[in-house]
């Protein structure tokens, strides 16, 4: 997958060839068995049933060159893999032996060059504006493959070639490289950990070194060489069971803030899916692996995903090792050196006893897990299905702002109202409120606000006139309370002050930002300063509103950007994208009337899925910013354990 920031792309490319389910397992090896081109055609048939792939632009995958192979490669080991489609069954397993994990068939050679082809066609679609993203379905995988040999099931490294070649054909100097995978792609790594220019990122299982590929350099402190150290970012999981508090906490305490701080100019991922739900096995589960290429596509698609479920308190393991990576790359990321010195883990990583596991389970073990896999694929399946997808993705009531907004053509230029008297009950709560033009625009909040409460939307924006922006907003989140057990989170930027009488149940959070000074007034009443640098808004979102928001689990969240709220537009954009993920997609967006039509333009655009604007270079938070974001967490960290970067000491 590959992703840039191309306003004129037109959406998502699924790039494939049928050719590549040729290749298979001639002969009897139950750990490659699971490796099969059905890992191809049950995705595809999962994307085309789900109507996916109709909307997305589809390429047909082309071989890619022996030149191209060896911008990766050296030219012996391309010419062996050349060899094998002459080569007879017997010849290729005896070659199958030399190698770990991995097996060959006549058609390898050409499934594995249109493997790595439609990696780069899709960079070429990408970074020539054709597309926005896209996905490459592909197989044989790549990234355990290294420059002169094969290795877990991977033959030519897909991702790393099309980095390359990004780097070459394309003139990029700032590529970021995500490997999700629960096994380390060690081939990425080596391939790369000498050049500052691509930034590679891998959470896998690692079980300290028990866990295939038994590498040292899988670890935390492995960070790269030469002037490459500090590109190479390695998050171990030591336990098995991580779940989705502990993969929100990765990504806002390591991945994105040294991604924004890196800026890079493409984004490729290696999507390994095997440490998707239901999957036992190292993504070879093919129902699991279908639904997770599905839920990607449509992410990419800008299609709201789902609400994470489940408890979102980190685990301890999951803390030590987020711990860990970032004391280890501290000194290279300015982001990462904003809350303090990371302290030393405690000495619990060390190894346990026991040897090492084996790339799959076997026996008892895996049919025992198998089976839980089985039964926690159906539980959220049936989730989703509880959770369709609202009709109408965004509707905007912005017509008091002019009709010169550009927005896409899908976007739902909403003209209805709530029921006047249902609009006039709920005005007389504020005087502010009756006039004409704030009780025109209430009755256009609470018809947005019940089509995303009643599912028929995802998300909204509405213009507010600034002396009843207040008022709007507190009888949005009475509006959003009185629907049985709804929890609002209310994101409040500019001269917004809570309402007094609010009731302080927990079913409501309050985070003010632009506020006059740090302050925790309560466990879910929240006011912070705006920061004054690109660094100070970054941490600002990704160590305090998001760790909260996740935390919180809303199902509705209000954006509301008052009077003198301060963003730029990049930076709003940013937030309210953001803000889509933790309730599942549901934002309403209140804006200023007197806002540019701009800022309206790109939040409607985000609200609708498309990527936010860049906020331009990096710049370091201020001491004041600093400190005051710090004061909050430790504030706050007891009760929200979202906010936690290191594991807690141990108690003896």
């Amino acid at each position: 997958m590959a992703q840039s920031d191309h306003s004129q792309a037109m959406g998502t490319a699924l790039v494939y060839h049928e050719a590549m389910t040729e290749a298979r397992l001639l002969w009897e090896d139950p750990e490659c068995e699971i490796e099969s081109p059905e890992r191809l055609t049950t995705a595809l048939e999962c994307l085309q049933q789900r109507g996916l792939e109709q909307r997305c632009l589809r390429l047909t995958a082309q071989e890619a060159s022996e030149a191209e192979l060896g911008l990766v490669h050296s030219p012996e080991y391309v010419a062996l893999m050349r060899r094998t489609q002459a080569l007879g069954m017997g010849e290729l397993q005896e070659l199958s032996g030399q190698y770990d994990a991995i097996y060959f068939h006549p058609s390898t050679f050409r499934c594995a060059r249109l493997a790595a082809g439609a990696g780069l066609q899709l960079v070429d679609a990408v970074l020539t504006g054709a597309v926005h993203n896209g996905l490459a379905l592909v197989r044989p995988p790549g990234h355990h493959s290294q420059r002169a040999a094969a290795n877990g099931f991977c033959v030519f490294n897909n991702v790393a070639i099309a980095a390359k070649h990004a780097q070459q054909k394309h003139g990029l100097h700032r590529i970021l490289i995500v490997d999700w995978d629960v096994h380390h792609g060690q081939g990425i790594q080596y391939i790369f950990e000498d050049d500052p220019g691509v930034l590679y990122f891998s959470w896998h299982r690692y079980e300290h070194g028990r866990f295939w590929p038994y590498l040292r350099e899988s670890n935390a402190d492995a960070v790269g060489q030469g002037q490459g150290r500090g590109f190479t970012v390695n998050l171990p999981w030591n336990q098995v069971g991580m779940g989705n508090a502990d993969y929100v906490a990765a990504f806002l305490h390591v991945l994105l803030p040294v991604a924004f701080e890196f800026d890079p100019e493409l984004v490729l991922v290696a999507a390994g899916f095997d440490s998707a739900i239901g999957d036992p096995e190292g993504g070879y589960h093919l129902e699991s692996l279908s639904q997770s290429v599905c839920m990607m596509v449509q992410a990419l698609l800008g299609d709201p995903a789902p609400p994470l479920s489940g408890p979102m308190v980190p685990h301890h393991s999951a803390l030590e090792s987020i711990q860990s990576v970032r004391a280890a790359q501290a000194p290279h990321w300015t982001s990462l050196q904003q809350q303090g010195p990371a302290p030393i883990p405690t000495p619990s990583t060390h190894s346990p006893e026991g040897g090492p596991f084996s790339l799959l389970p076997g026996g008892s073990e895996l049919k025992t897990a198998a089976a839980q896999a089985a039964t926690a694929l159906s539980s959220l399946l049936d989730q989703l299905r509880l959770r369709p997808t609202p009709p109408v993705r965004t509707a905007v009531a912005l017509t008091s702002l002019g009709a010169g907004l550009v927005l896409p053509a899908d976007v739902l230029h909403e003209e209805g109202s709530a029921p006047q008297e249902e609009t006039q009950a709920w005005a007389r709560l504020h005087k502010a409120l009756a006039k004409d033009e704030a009780l025109t625009t209430l009755g256009k909040v609470l018809y947005l606000l019940d089509g995303i409460l009643d599912g028929q939307m995802s998300s909204g924006i509405a213009a507010t006139p600034a002396p009843a922006a207040a008022a709007t907003l507190d009888v949005a989140i009475r509006r959003g309370l009185s629907q049985g057990d709804q929890r609002v989170l209310c994101v409040a930027v500019g001269q917004l002050d809570r309402p007094s009488d609010l009731a302080d149940d927990g079913r409501n959070l309050w985070l003010n930002i632009r506020g006059k000074e740090a302050a925790a007034l309560s466990t879910f009443h929240v006011s912070v300063p705006l920061p004054e640098t690109t660094g100070g808004f970054l941490n600002c979102v990704l160590a305090l509103v998001l760790p909260l928001a996740y935390g919180f689990q809303p199902d509705l969240v209000l954006l509301a950007l008052g009077p003198a709220h301060g963003l730029q537009d990049p930076q709003a954009a940013l937030l309210a994208a953001l803000l889509r993920v933790p309730a599942g997609g549901g934002v309403l967006a209140l804006v200023d009337v007197e806002s540019t039509p701009r800022l309206a333009e790109v939040l409607a655009r985000v609200l609708h899925g498309e990527a936010p604007p860049s906020l331009g270079p990096f710049s370091v938070a201020s001491p004041e910013d600093t400190q005051a974001l710090m004061y909050l967490r430790g504030q706050l960290e007891p009760h929200w354990k979202m906010l936690q970067v290191a594991a807690p000491a141990s108690v003896l």
